[in-house]
């Protein structure tokens, strides 16, 4: 319908306008029932042959307004087929002889097809295509010809739908244009190629795709051109600088003036190449995005002289373009966004220390391209009493306010633990009270550990308190394992009761011991409950519990099952032999 697209949300005014174009355009007369059988909308064809206004028919039984027998009487509700079709939520093709009345009184006898309208899984209505097959010898031509209008109108509509509901579940580029591709050919094109502009002002022909799927061989390499200067028109460098869309035919089917110039860059070379290596007879190129703001050109090419595009297939394609411009646009700065908060943790992450015979390894694993960045974070640092502070935490969110908002927990609760004796929990305490005041983090989630004892001879004694993190995990000798419950308090910006202190816990560490700190990341994955990803990360820790701490590490991350959205931070101590 116009104003929504195929997966019922609101559209831009320009498509809006299209649309309604679209079906005010079409030959064939055009009714919109809701559910019940009530007009929505007419197009001026169907207000010519039924002789009303569209707005006197709007808001009328359908049924009622107009469906009579050969005698002109209204028929029973339960004898209209339409009705029937409504009901039964079914396509209807070619039901001739039906009587509708028009608005001078007079009887046309159509013959009409029908087909459901469905957005968000809802059922909307049904759209009637109707025609006056009155004494009409060549009804049964007309009768095909618009029933074949309508499918391919309702084609049209769902492909444009499908590509803007697939393309909306990915950010990563290369995957959203493999995408289109696949959704491109064979049912609109042969062939469909994208050329995107890069930053640097060239131009790389990023993807190829026939009828066996993605052509590497016709990329070119996926090199880098540069941009075509003045003066050559052929249609891609055209398109590209921000031209209308050009639909080309082959000489022999088309104007000598409708051909491509003559290349003149080797854009135009490579962009020729590959049209006369499919053997193209019929293109469509269209920039993707606007006018204003072209990211790229996407080229369709058929093969099939006896069905070239028309200008309809064009301002379908247009349309296309338009909405991939859109996903290419926002993929590009959401990769900016997520390439400044990866650096802005890595670059938090400090070596570590290796205080005496104590050590220590880490890892952090950003989220699969095409999932938001987190605030993941961990780190390890030697307190002015000569005591390791171990630090585990996760801001929550999933953007660069998340990632800003780790950086400020960094810096703060290193100041804070550095030079207090006090227990972890007093130092969390005070880190709890300074997050609405000096912070713009909301919520999150930490551990904060202190490792007491001679770094080279022992004994180690760990003190900890945890604001609403995962339990650390320690290994001890003989393969046993236990997860740490105790000193668990609430998240960090969570309201606390007044006077309320952070629990605090202490455990003796045995020698040759391992200690995991980790987020959320590591156990949680969807479709999957808690206690499965904290068992399983026990039995992969067990596993590796007497390999290098490199390698334990490696190992966990590497034995995550597929699926995670989520960055991980993970921190490992190991303590030494007696």
């Amino acid at each position: 319908m116009p104003g929504a697209g195929g997966d019922g949300r609101p559209q831009p005014a320009a498509e809006t306008g299209f649309w309604r174009q679209v079906v005010e355009q079409l030959g064939a007369a055009l009714m919109v029932v809701d559910p019940a059988g009530r007009i929505l909308a007419v197009n001026p064809a169907a207000e010519r042959l039924l002789g009303r206004a569209a707005a006197a028919m709007r808001g009328e039984d359908a049924h009622e307004l107009l469906h009579r027998d050969t005698d002109g009487k209204t028929l029973p509700r339960e004898q209209c087929p339409l009705l029937q079709a409504l009901a039964e939520r079914t396509e209807t093709a070619g039901r001739e002889g039906d009587s509708y009345l028009r608005g001078d009184g007079r009887l046309v006898t159509i013959s009409w097809s029908a087909s459901p309208l469905v957005a968000d899984g809802s059922f909307k209505g049904m759209a009637v295509l109707f025609t006056d097959v009155t004494g009409d010898h060549g009804a049964r031509r007309e009768r095909a010809a618009y029933t074949s209008a309508l499918e391919d109108l309702n084609e049209r509509l769902t492909l444009v739908a499908e590509i803007t509901d697939v393309l909306g579940q990915t950010l990563e580029t290369d995957e959203a244009l493999a995408r289109l591709g696949r959704l491109l050919v064979p049912r609109l094109a042969d062939w469909a190629a994208v050329d995107l502009r890069a930053a640097s002002g060239q131009v790389h022909r990023v993807t190829v795709t026939g009828p066996a799927g993605r052509h590497a061989a016709l990329e070119g390499g996926r090199e880098h051109l540069p941009e075509a200067a003045q003066g050559d028109h052929s249609p891609l460098v055209q398109v590209l600088s921000g031209g209308s869309p050009v639909l080309w035919h082959d000489r022999h089917a088309a104007p000598a003036q409708d051909t491509p110039a003559a290349a003149r860059s080797p854009l135009s070379t490579l962009h020729n190449d590959f049209l006369r290596t499919v053997h193209a007879t019929s293109v469509i190129t269209v920039p993707l995005g606007s006018r204003r703001q072209v990211t790229g050109a996407l080229t369709l090419v058929r093969t099939d002289p006896a069905h070239p595009f028309g200008t309809a297939d064009v301002d379908v394609v247009s349309d296309i373009g338009r909405r991939v411009g859109l996903v290419i646009d926002n993929a590009r700065r959401y990769g900016r966004q997520r390439a400044v908060a990866e650096a802005m943790q890595l670059n938090l992450l400090a070596p570590l220390p290796q205080p005496g015979r104590l050590r220590l390894a880490a890892r952090y694993q950003p989220a699969p391209v095409g999932s938001q960045v987190g605030g993941d974070w961990y780190d390890a640092f030697e307190l002015k009493d000569g005591a390791l502070a171990l630090v585990i935490g996760d801001v929550v969110g999933h953007d660069l306010t998340a990632a800003a908002g780790m950086a400020q927990l960094h810096g703060i609760l290193r100041s804070l633990a550095w030079d207090h004796t006090e227990p972890p929990g007093a130092v969390v305490d005070r880190l709890g009270d300074a997050l609405p005041a000096i912070t713009t983090v909301p919520m999150a989630t930490l551990i904060l550990a202190r490792v007491e004892g001679h770094p080279h001879t022992g004994p180690w004694t760990l003190r900890w308190t945890s604001a609403g993190h995962p339990p650390p995990l320690l290994l001890t000798p003989g393969g046993r394992s236990q997860y740490l419950e105790a000193g668990q308090g609430l998240v960090l910006g969570a309201p606390q009761e007044t006077g309320a202190s952070r629990p605090n816990a202490t455990l003796p560490l045995p020698p040759a011991s391992t200690l995991l700190l980790y987020t959320d990341g590591l156990i949680e994955i969807p479709g999957s409950d808690l206690d499965t990803g904290l068992v399983r990360l026990r039995r992969h820790a067990l596993m590796f519990a007497h390999a290098p701490l490199d390698t334990l590490c490696d190992q966990l991350l590497a034995r995550m099952p597929p699926g995670s959205t989520d960055d991980v931070a993970l921190l490992a101590l190991r303590l030494p032999t007696p």
